[in-house]
């Protein structure tokens, strides 16, 4: 088993991650706005902590999905996913 460190001792299961994605990039988008909202007032997105978030991973698990807001960019979670997570 593989664990990616979100930050703040935020972790996740390697295998329940659907996509990691640029806060920055994506949300200039007006579709993934309405999916980050829609998101949101499902309940289905959650911290990784109290800082400002760089990036959002969207996981599943049991047909349940959620999203984390992460401080780490992209590439930060990309090298420690390369390099086993933890």
């Amino acid at each position: 088993m593989s664990y990616l460190h979100l930050g703040k001792g935020a972790v996740v299961d390697e295998r329940e991650i659907v996509g990691i994605f640029d806060l920055d990039i994506t949300s200039q988008s007006h579709l993934t706005r309405r999916y980050l909202a829609a998101a949101e007032r499902a309940g289905e997105v959650a911290a990784a902590s109290e800082d400002l978030p760089k990036s959002f991973v969207v996981c599943e698990k049991g047909g349940r999905r959620r999203l984390l807001l992460s401080p780490m960019n992209t590439a930060t979670l990309l090298k420690r996913s390369e390099s086993g997570g933890l």
